[in-house]
């Protein structure tokens, strides 16, 4: 926990819309300086210092002396990491307040839900950092949780890094702010909780960030040993470090785990994991109406009629984020890492290899754009679903000449940005939830994936070939006869993106059946419609529909 939190409960936050938006914190500001004749050498970091010192007094550059710097900081940094692996560290302290937790709950339950009291569950996941697919997931969840659940009967919190990130999102549900070290944070949080429901898509992989996954089966894991109702909704698992298998493995036995699908229920089968089949919840999403995203276009140089195609790049190459406590020392003071820090003790991967990579994926996606531009009248705007696209989304604008609009989440709230894309006719995108967001709008996708979650919305929407990989060697001209497809087969591409939403709408439907079952089974005096559970219709199980999804189902048809 961040010393400024030590010794204090959570700190609660409710959304006021005249809050402003911080887009960024800052870095830089040299340490103190040791007195006259202190020498710290005998230790990587009092050399470190040392150096700082003797280099501002005696450096002959900047250059020379950033140089030095970076020389000292990685030996410094090779024998602090002999002895810390801060992500080891990090799951070890989760899983020592599980531990604690567990021998708490004979002396002091915590809350414990009560007939006539609201049941009070917390939502853990990725909000506060402007992705808009994590956001729009849970938005979803938190409408279809109001109406299984009704106001009345139920109270939502939910994490959020940043309050002011999440300004006006979630509404009705108390937004409780936390810090990026949480291990105690999160032991004092669901001990005042009656369950815990873990929202992140990513829930349990280490693609992205052995933190975020600790921060799941932690959650989880708590809630579980003080017999507390824990559920996993609508996440994936994948490729995981030995150690983070182990933690998942050790305290997400008793979890009720609904997979995003089939493949992860695979990989928690081989853990020993049990876990019923469900689908992503962004399905029933509703942006701001398509005008606001026409007009946010028509502002940038859209005519209003061209075909617009949304590219939507990211940086592939740069996951996982890693804690590394020396380097995050030196960046606080120096700066020298701010292009890879993604904040805390956590950075991005990053080297000559990495920008080489990333540099052939962009131009790859900037030929092919090019090249079909020349067959092709299309209207080409840049899209970062996430805060963290955008120098990606500036580089291939750059490739492309520098005169298309680059539009991204942290200019523009989650149902802006839906809007936006929706109004393209065309799109590809390394975004998960662009694809996902955008389909019951008509868009025709295609995506060029790092990980197997566009892979499988493709092959869910049986159009396999629509999924290239980003470090394919022949990506240029793939992606260009992607783009090709997606001009020429589009009606046809529409009727596969209409049967897949009406199939993961069902499943999401049954995913709410599931829960009720499962919650009627902790808590049977739980005052919910008769109509709901396992014996009802998935259909019923559903929030309202928007105007562009029950088009779609009036289109296709409920499945009999």
């Amino acid at each position: 926990m961040d010393g400024s939190d030590r010794g204090k409960g959570p700190r609660m936050y409710r959304p006021k819309r005249e809050s402003p938006l911080r887009t960024g914190g800052t870095h830089g500001g040299a340490p103190p300086t040791p007195g006259a004749g202190v020498t710290n050498e005998a230790t990587p970091f009092g050399a470190l210092r040392d150096l700082w010192n003797r280099g501002v007094r005696e450096a002959e550059s900047k250059e020379g002396l950033v140089s030095a710097l970076r020389d000292v900081t990685k030996t410094a940094w090779g024998e602090v990491k002999k002895n810390l692996d801060a992500d080891v560290v990090l799951e070890a302290s989760m899983a020592a307040f599980i531990e604690l937790a567990a021998s708490r709950y004979a002396l002091d339950p915590g809350k414990q839900w009560k007939p006539g009291e609201p049941l009070r569950l917390l939502l853990a996941g990725y909000a506060g950092t402007r992705n808009t697919g994590a956001d729009v997931r849970v938005e979803e969840m938190i409408r279809q949780f109001r109406h299984l659940f009704d106001d009345e009967h139920i109270e939502l919190s939910i994490l959020t890094l940043d309050p002011d990130k999440t300004l006006g999102y979630f509404r009705t549900v108390r937004q409780v702010h936390m810090p990026k070290i949480f291990p105690k944070f999160i032991f004092d949080l669901v001990h005042e909780q009656h369950g815990v429901i873990a929202c992140e898509g990513s829930m349990f992989k280490s693609k992205f960030a052995n933190a975020l996954a600790t921060l799941m089966v932690g959650a989880l894991g708590l809630a579980t040993v003080e017999q507390k109702l824990a559920v996993g909704y609508g996440g994936e698992a994948g490729q995981m470090d030995d150690h983070l298998k182990d933690l998942v493995k050790r305290y997400c036995q008793d979890v009720l785990i609904i997979a995003r699908n089939v493949a992860s229920q695979h990989v928690l089968a081989d853990l020993g994991i049990e876990s019923r089949a469900g689908t992503d919840t962004a399905w029933t999403f509703e942006p701001a109406p398509i005008d606001v995203g026409a007009k946010i276009l028509r502002e940038h140089g859209w005519d209003g009629t061209t075909p617009v195609l949304a590219l939507c790049p990211i940086n592939p190459f740069w996951w996982p984020v890693k804690p590394n406590v020396g380097r995050a020392f030196v960046n606080s003071w120096s700066g020298i890492y701010d292009d890879a820090h993604y904040g805390s003790v956590y950075f991005h991967e990053e080297g000559a290899e990495i920008e080489a990579k990333q540099e052939r994926y962009l131009r790859a996606i900037a030929s092919a754009t090019t090249k079909l531009k020349r067959e092709q009248d299309v209207f080409v705007v840049l899209c970062g679903s996430e805060a963290l696209d955008r120098q990606a989304c500036e580089d291939l604008n750059e490739l492309l000449g520098g005169h298309n609009p680059v539009l991204v989440a942290d200019d523009f709230d989650m149902y802006d940005m839906v809007s936006v894309m929706r109004n393209a006719t065309y799109m590809v995108s390394s975004r998960y939830h662009a694809c996902v967001t955008t389909m019951a709008g008509g868009v025709v996708s295609g995506g060029i994936t790092m990980d197997e979650r566009i892979k499988n919305l493709m092959a869910d929407r049986g159009q396999p070939h629509l999924s290239l990989d980003c470090d394919d060697p022949e990506l240029e001209a793939k992606t260009l006869e992607m783009l090709r497809v997606l001009v020429r087969d589009a009606d046809a591409i529409r009727v596969g993106i209409d049967r897949c939403i009406v199939k993961n709408l069902e499943r999401m439907g049954r995913m709410g059946m599931t829960l009720v079952d499962h919650v009627k089974k902790r808590h049977p005096q739980f005052p919910f419609r008769p109509e709901l559970g396992l014996h009802g219709d998935p259909w019923a199980h559903l929030p309202t529909f928007p105007p562009a999804v029950a088009a779609v189902v009036e289109r296709v048809g409920k499945p009999s």
